[in-house]
């Protein structure tokens, strides 16, 4: 078992979609934490990145994508499609419950423009 606090700012949960392209799941940590990781993602050169979010999470999801896309990498991102859902989750009584989810495709512009030294 794992100890959770500040040391797991670290570790952010994200897999790869069957296609190879990555998910970075948004979760309970502080929303830079996945913007870096999102930025780092777009860096890689991986194609579209697609951000996850279930549940209270989903406004932090577009929080993310909006600080990328209008702050760190302005005029070079593109959003979208964004797909929304309804997953059917079983909780620890045993009873099913609906959970809304949100999935942002986010992806580096074909010609992005060079950055200018301030």
């Amino acid at each position: 078992m794992t100890p959770r606090g500040d040391d797991d700012r670290a570790e952010i949960a994200y897999r790869e979609t069957p296609t190879g392209h990555p998910i970075v799941f948004i979760g309970p940590k502080p929303t830079m934490t996945y913007v870096f990781q999102l930025v780092a993602q777009l860096h890689s050169g991986a194609g579209p990145v697609f951000v996850k979010a279930r549940g209270n999470a989903i406004g932090k999801a577009v929080d993310v994508v909006e600080v990328v896309r209008r702050r760190l990498l302005q005029g070079q991102v593109t959003v979208g499609p964004i797909s929304i859902d309804t997953e059917r989750l079983t909780n620890r009584d045993g009873r099913d419950a609906n959970v809304s989810s949100i999935t942002i495709s986010v992806a580096r512009t074909a010609s992005a423009p060079p950055v200018s030294p301030k």
